[in-house]
């Protein structure tokens, strides 16, 4: 037994020392990635010697003598901190993310492959202005000297991940830029997955209630449609879902979490330091590293400082000496879904306006790890390309014989958004910035931008001009052979809405309504804002002059508007009703909840139990009124819709008759729904965070999500490379956290600012920005999340363009010189 004993103890020893040597091992090849910032290297590509200054949160601050070699630079530090994203992001643009992950990715390929934004991008390349070509060369120049350092000095292969999914990286080429940008169109458009679901919707319901249930905005006049099954025949009434699970590595976002943002802007009247004031806060899908990256470049004209996306020479929101920028999502109505009728004697022919016309046609291949070459047979119409019923759910309102073409302002072969945002990035003035928006196509957006004296906003992008006889006003699809319902091109640029030094002193956008147009002038029945906006209102309005901490204040306010208004509608016949009852029983946990409720303020804090008691309460509560109605579409609903709530409990057009079940016996209130759904919620509440409600905390829940798209719920290595952080914030917030609406962690915050600036012109350096992880893309590096627990805290690094400032802490200095 003692022998036995001795060899049980070697083997284990031996299996320890084994561990532990291949964890060594792993970690030395790791990070041989890791990049070192000090030294001097010798570069083809560049005219005269480059420097890159990275300052102590590792922004990198970049001098040289002309703008091609700043840009240069900029690729060369984007590959260095971001490589496995930057090729990453291209791969999604191309269709080739299966070749690494096989059958998980092989849908999403297909829909890039359908799309072809790559080869748009391409094509797009020669429509670009000279100035812009040269940066994009120079960029990838930068790029791929980083790569060949990599390859010569055996540098881990440029990032860890690189080991784990091995494969050759192509040289970075132009047109990788430019479909990048695509790339960030299809994640900030919904208009597709809107249209989708209201035809769904209106299939089950008719237009009378499907007003109530997918509302307008309030303030906008009520509208008419024809109800789908009219328009589209011989489409069943319900169809259960075809397109695939969500996966992070998609670009495609589900309708809740497609682009938000918020920017504001003061004019010199209303700031108290006598110049303009500027604040935005992009918001897209977190993940780690985030998609943004902090840099300052110096260019010929001046220097500018804000947040790239690695992959992209420009500086998409941020600042120079003289003028700052930032943009919102427009919410234009950008896509269209068209019913394609099929010849029934010729499949490759579809009906057009004046017959029988063939599609236009190409073969695809998707090379698939692990398995057998899938290919495709892409298809396009007049209208724009053909997408399989699995894709989007287009299948469920897709009536047999028929196939579905969209309709995209990005799909542009001569998309010149790439000259649109470097020209914004070099920008002087206001009245600059709005010219140079005049080349942006995709995706549409509202500019905000300051400069020392002025403010306006500018919708910019492709906004596609529809007949005013279309038959569903671009809201729900159409037949593509009828004329009045195909685009008639795009609106001047000159046409779009600006608005140039307002006579309040103040301007700004939540994604909230910007037009009171008719169709076909009105941008979008889908507005994605209708709640934070009333509470940036109430804050803009309360203080007669404001400074970049008012600023700040705003930006990283937690009071939801929607929360005061709704929990005080659905608890109205509930505060303090009812017996005594004792405690641990359901009666005492609904009286304790509602206690909390009556004194709170709204503030979605992190550190309270009223924010998860109202969330929980809300979602329950809409559930129960749509599932008797919809069935298993009501899992389509997954966030909750503060106007059809209020419309409900207001009664307007009779929507309170949601509050009766179907199918039961007795006449249902909404009182008595109300109560019903407290009870549930507070019962999952308990289960899931603990029997005490005073003692559950939002944050346990709200925790943001920022988990790395290829390698987040990989076993262990998920505890290295995710970001998990409690956050204040919610839905409906100018401190925005959009939940994830799922289960089993439905109130995730999944889409948040991943970006934050204020700037003040009165004293230009004082402006600040951060973003929510840090500047690595390398979980081994100490910047991988060196700024993410100040942007959960809502703090900020200085945005300075003094030299003296970036030097004077910097992490490192890398000298770039010509090779010859």
């Amino acid at each position: 037994m003692a022998l036995i004993f001795r060899w049980l103890v070697r083997l284990a020893s031996a299996l320890i020392f084994l561990a532990i040597a291949l964890l060594v091992l792993a970690y030395y090849f790791a990070s041989r990635s890791l990049p070192d910032y000090e030294g001097t290297r010798e570069v083809a590509g560049i005219s005269a010697p480059v420097e890159i200054v990275r300052n102590n949160a590792n922004v990198p601050h970049i001098f040289g003598e002309t703008d091609e070699d700043v840009f240069f630079a900029l690729g060369y530090a984007h590959a260095q901190d971001r490589m496995w994203q930057m090729t990453m992001l291209r791969r999604t643009a191309q269709g080739r993310l299966s070749e690494l992950f096989g059958e998980r990715t092989v849908r999403i390929d297909e829909a890039m492959r359908r799309f072809d934004l790559y080869n748009l991008a391409v094509a797009s390349v020669p429509a670009q202005t000279e100035e812009t070509k040269a940066t994009l060369d120079a960029y990838a120049a930068g790029v791929n000297a980083w790569l060949r350092e990599v390859n010569a000095g055996a540098l881990g292969r440029g990032a860890p991940e690189m080991w784990l999914f091995n494969h050759p990286v192509a040289p970075w080429q132009a047109a990788d830029s430019i479909a990048i940008l695509k790339l960030m169109a299809l994640e900030m458009t919904s208009s597709l997955g809107e249209e989708v679901l209201r035809a769904r919707t209106s299939l089950l319901l008719g237009n009378d209630r499907l007003k109530d249930i997918l509302p307008d905005d309030p303030t906008a006049p009520l509208t008419s449609l024809p109800e789908y099954a009219a328009l589209v025949p011989d489409v069943p009434s319900y169809s259960p879902n075809m397109r695939m699970a969500y996966d992070p590595l998609s670009p495609i976002n589900p309708v809740p979490l497609s682009g938000a943002s918020n920017a504001w802007a003061a004019t010199a009247a209303r700031s108290a330091t006598g110049s303009t004031l500027l604040a935005n806060d992009p918001h897209l899908g977190l993940t780690a590293p985030s998609i943004w990256y902090l840099a300052r470049v110096e260019l010929e004209n001046g220097g500018v400082i804000g947040g790239t996306i690695p992959g992209v020479p420009a500086v998409l929101a941020g600042r120079s000496d003289t003028v700052g920028w930032g943009a919102t999502s427009a919410s234009v109505d950008d896509q269209d879904i068209f019913i394609e009728e099929i010849n029934p004697d010729n499949p490759n022919e579809y009906r057009g306006p004046d017959g029988w016309e063939p599609f236009r046609t190409r073969d695809g291949i998707i090379n698939v790890k692990d398995g057998p070459a899938i290919t495709l047979r892409l298809r396009w119409t007049a209208n724009g390309p053909v997408m399989p019923p699995d894709q989007f759910d287009l299948g469920t309102i897709t009536p047999p014989g028929h196939v579905t073409a969209i309709s995209w302002t990005a799909l542009s072969d001569r998309d010149t958004s790439m000259s649109a945002v470097l020209a914004i990035t070099k920008s002087r003035s206001v009245e600059e910035a709005i010219r140079a928006g005049r080349d942006l196509v995709a995706p549409a957006t509202n500019l905000v931008v300051a400069d020392r004296n002025r403010v306006a906003l500018k919708v910019i992008g492709a906004l596609p001009a529809r007949d005013a006889a279309h038959q569903s006003q671009g809201r729900l699809p159409s037949f593509g052979y009828l004329p009045q319902n195909r685009w008639q091109g795009r609106y001047p640029y000159d046409e779009n809405p600006v608005f140039l030094d307002p006579e309040g002193g103040i301007l700004g956008n939540t994604n909230n309504k910007i037009t009171d147009a008719p169709f076909p002038r009105n941008l979008t029945f889908e507005w994605g804002d209708t709640q934070r906006i009333q509470r940036w209102r109430r804050l803009m309005q309360a203080r007669e002059v404001h400074t970049r901490d008012s600023f700040i204040e705003a930006q990283l306010d937690t009071v939801s508007y929607a929360a005061l208004t709704l929990s005080t509608l659905m608890g109205a016949d509930l505060w303090f009703t009812g017996d005594a009852a004792p405690v641990g029983t359901p009666e005492r946990r609904r009286q304790d909840a509602l206690n909390l409720l009556s004194a709170w303020n709204g503030e979605m804090n992190e550190h309270l139990p009223e924010p998860l008691i109202y969330a929980a309460w809300t979602r329950a509560f809409q559930q129960r009124l749509i599932r008797d109605e919809l069935g298993p579409l009501a899992n389509e609903y997954t966030h909750v819709d503060p106007v059809f709530i209020e419309r409900v409990f207001r009664d307007i057009d009779g929507a309170s008759v949601w509050c009766d079940v179907i199918q039961s016996a007795p006449v249902e209130t909404c009182t008595d729904i109300a109560r019903q759904s407290l009870d549930e919620a507070l019962i999952w509440i308990t289960e899931n965070y603990g029997e005490a409600i005073e003692a559950v905390r939002w944050g346990d829940a709200h925790v943001a999500t920022q988990d790395h798209p290829a390698l987040g719920n990989t076993p262990f290595l998920e505890w290295i490379v995710n970001i998990r952080q409690s956050t204040s914030g919610g839905d409906q917030t100018l401190q925005r956290g959009t939940t994830s609406g799922e289960d089993p962690y439905p109130f995730r915050n999944v889409n948040a600012a991943g970006y934050r600036g204020v700037y003040d012109f009165a004293d230009p350096d004082s402006s600040v920005f951060v973003i929510s992880t840090g500047q690595s893309g390398h979980p081994l590096s100490r910047y991988y999340d060196n700024l993410g627990e100040l942007w959960r805290r809502g703090e900020y690094i200085p945005m300075s363009l003094d030299p003296a400032l970036a030097r004077a802490a910097a992490v490192g200095v890398t000298v770039l010189r010509p090779a010859n």
